[in-house]
């Protein structure tokens, strides 16, 4: 296959952007040494490729030819058929070694499987290739991914996602597993008791928001257990990060405390902040710790004194303070103080400190964070010690009215997911050219680039595309990378695949209205008569995407990939037509049609949302079962299973105890659909039915409360869901399409005719 993307275009080092290489930042370095990382990333390799790996030469050099601060790698074939790869690092190698795969082999990897049908002989490199990354940083990760995706992963889930990192070219990964532990020693050796320490932090399925002061008390408290395997897991993590060169990010302290401290400290300073997530202060509320207290120092000294001496460190600590919560004071002066005072309990540890922190609090809080706030809160750290994630750059960027966040470096980050909720989404065009206008902008303080979204395994393109992005001098061709793609991702050539697959980069891919990606669907939100259904595409584009790749089936179906594209296709294209039964619900109700009612409501109830379910439970990817049973996996005894179990349930359901973040982690699983999501709407077709039969209007607040039993059913439930799939893919998506697929294209049918009726 001939090499596809920017990298082809770069044969030497040269760079031709204008780039910032703070001088403060020049001690981040890799910790392993040459040997170290090139025996990591050949067992990497190894694991990847298995027999085939003899055919690959991979080492590393950090003294190869090109710029000190930038990952660089070169791939050249070798007399004897090998082919050679060498990196300056073990994530430059790594990125090399799939770029070849890539763009000679046309082989891919992600979250949702791998295609890997190497050629043999090798295809042969005219001419050396050698790439240098326009960017210094590759970030990766989200606080809030460690909830959302992370929290019920083993070692072997882990060493699988950090391959992927270092092929993909990530040298910065945020590293936050087993805290807890550390934090528990610091509470211990401060005076607090275990039960008070039990009574403020949260369940595994929610450390996410008490790490980051939005929350505790619920769903704990932690298992000694947990802590011991976190602890563990957290070595292992770092040691493989560290072994292929890449800059762990660990935890610092931020500020809050749990509020039993009044009794250990009386006199000492202490704000509490607001409610958070609609949660009362039960569970929110956090307790601050006053910036000029010796004790914020003193609490942020012993945190980072113990963890350092756990786990090493490589000099980069993450700490966000203020997320989704206003600040007591707008003095700059306060906000100077409070990051002064964070970064000075770094450096008191650790001279070479440098803080990392998300900027999401600037993008959530625009009435209150003004170019006054803002600049004297990043001010109160030294210019160069501190990285920004502009963690949304690609919708609303931070950068461009900050002046490159008045002199502190940052990162272009891709958010990219809310919740790991699973819906197709993207802003193509915007990440495609977006890094370039940063890097290019007027004193651009940009030293890399990222991938930050709260969850992940979904939607596996826009990540491939961004990675590579990172990579590049220029934007790329997306109609030639994405034809590209559909070969490469199903390991042959499919005009139908790539037909679908160019439908949805102009349409579901290419959100240009900069709305936030949360899924608005009704389908996995509380019904009421008020559902946004509004897109940002053209429903047609899906739907002919559906129909190509249900036209691609008999010859792609062999492909894993394949099947997850086939039904993640399916289930938007469901999605959609969720919708369109819900407008006929409440555009029945209007009309008081109770026969307009019951048929939409059977159909949707009765057929639409089982056949999703079975859909959706013939897949590994898309099933309950697993996302429990990996919980439930983690824990010694019963009492452990059903905790772990009960944060499972709740937080893709209803989040918080009366459900205060309802449906924001929700998802499309098989298991799901059917036991929450249809129940609801069945209870809310009758509801409305009963409201015509008496003639009474509708009245949501008793519905949210009749329904609330409904969701809360769920979690307490006990049903044992398949952690495996079953039924036939296949049969079940080509059963979808023959019922539905017409009456989708009847309804666009109708639709345009209505409009045209309308303009004439």
């Amino acid at each position: 296959m001939a090499a596809v993307g920017c990298w082809v275009l770069l044969l030497s080092a040269a760079l031709v952007s204008v780039h910032c290489d703070f001088q403060t930042l020049e001690h981040l370095r890799p910790t392993a040494t040459d040997l170290e990382q090139t025996k990591a990333v050949r067992e990497l390799l190894l694991r990847l490729l298995g027999p085939r790996a003899p055919g690959f030469l991979l080492t590393v050099n950090r003294s190869m030819p090109g710029p000190e601060q930038r990952d660089r790698f070169e791939v050249r074939s070798l007399s004897d058929g090998r082919l050679s790869v060498q990196g300056n690092t073990g994530v430059a190698t790594a990125t090399g070694l799939y770029r070849y795969l890539s763009s000679f082999c046309g082989c891919h990897i992600s979250w949702s499987g791998n295609q890997l049908k190497v050629p043999s002989p090798l295809p042969v490199v005219p001419k050396p290739l050698r790439v240098t990354s326009p960017n210094r940083f590759h970030y990766y990760q989200n606080v809030c991914a460690y909830s959302y995706s992370f929290v019920w992963w083993d070692w072997e889930r882990w060493e699988r996602e950090i391959d992927w990192m270092a092929l993909s070219g990530i040298n910065m990964p945020l590293a936050f597993t087993g805290q807890e532990a550390i934090w528990q020693k610091i509470y211990l050796s401060l005076g607090f008791n275990h039960t008070e320490i039990d009574n403020f932090v949260v369940g595994p399925a929610f450390l996410a928001w008490n790490r980051l002061g939005n929350m505790h008390s619920w769903a704990g408290p932690l298992p000694a257990s947990w802590n011991k395997r976190q602890l563990s897991l957290q070595h292992q993590i770092l040691q493989r990060m560290r072994s292929l060169g890449m800059l762990p990010v660990l935890p610092a302290f931020s500020g809050f405390v749990p509020g039993a401290i009044k009794r250990l400290f009386p006199k000492v300073n202490i704000t509490r902040l607001g409610s958070w997530g609609h949660l009362n202060c039960s569970y929110s509320c956090s307790f601050l710790l006053d910036a000029n207290s010796p004790l914020f120092q003193q609490i942020g000294m012993m945190f980072l004194s113990e963890l350092t001496n756990e786990f090493g460190t490589d000099h980069i600590y993450s700490a966000d303070i203020f997320n989704e919560m206003i600040p007591s004071s707008s003095d700059p002066k306060y906000l100077s103080t409070i990051s002064s005072a964070v970064f000075k309990s770094m450096t008191q540890v650790d001279p070479l400190a440098i803080w990392l922190m998300q900027g999401w609090l600037f993008v959530n809080a625009l009435s209150f964070w003004q170019p006054t706030q803002i600049k004297a809160f990043l001010h109160g750290v030294p210019l160069g010690r501190m990285i920004i994630l502009d963690l949304f750059a690609d919708s609303n960027p931070v950068y461009t009215f900050t002046e490159s966040f008045y002199g502190q470096p940052f990162i272009w980050c891709m958010l990219h997911n809310f919740g790991g909720n699973i819906g197709m989404y993207g802003t193509i065009d915007t990440i495609n050219k977006g890094p370039f206008e940063a890097l290019s902008s007027p004193n651009s303080t940009m030293v890399g680039t990222g991938i930050t979204p709260e969850g992940i395994e979904q939607n596996d393109v826009v990540y491939e595309l961004m990675n590579e992005i990172g990579w590049c001098q220029k934007p790329l061709n997306l109609t030639k990378w994405v034809m590209s793609y559909a070969q490469r991702r199903y390991g042959k050539k499919n005009d139908d695949a790539i037909a679908a697959w160019l439908l949805l980069f102009q349409s579901v891919y290419n959100n240009t209205s900069y709305r936030r990606d949360h899924n608005r669907s009704p389908l996995v939100h509380r019904p009421s008569l008020k559902l946004d259904t509004s897109l940002w595409y053209n429903k047609s584009d899906v739907y002919e995407a559906w129909r190509r790749m249900q036209a691609a089936a008999s010859d792609l179906f062999f492909s894993e990939t394949f099947r997850y594209d086939l039904v993640d296709v399916t289930r938007q294209s469901v999605q959609l037509l969720v919708s369109e039964f819900y407008e006929d619900l409440k555009n029945a109700f209007l009309k008081h049609s109770i026969v307009g009612l019951r048929t939409s409501g059977n159909v949707l109830v009765n057929n639409l949302l089982p056949q999703l379910d079975s859909l959706l439970s013939s897949d590994r990817h898309f099933i309950v079962g697993h996302w429990l049973q990996t919980a439930q996996s983690l824990a010694t005894n019963e009492e452990e299973a059903e905790l772990y179990e009960f944060n499972a349930r709740s937080q893709i359901t209803l989040w918080g105890p009366g459900g205060n973040l309802l449906d924001y982690a929700n998802k499309q699983w098989g298991g799901l659909i059917n036991d929450y999501y249809a129940l609801r709407w069945d209870l809310f077709v009758s509801t409305l039915i009963k409201c015509l039969e008496k003639g009474i209007p509708f009245n949501q607040a008793h519905f949210n409360q009749i329904v609330f039993q409904v969701e809360q059913g769920f979690i307490i439930n006990k049903v044992k869901y398949p952690d495996k799939p079953v039924g036939n893919t296949y049969e079940i998506a080509k059963e979808l399409f023959l019922m539905y697929y017409p009456q989708a294209m009847k309804r666009l049918i109708n639709h345009k005719f209505s409009l045209d009726m309308h303009s004439f």
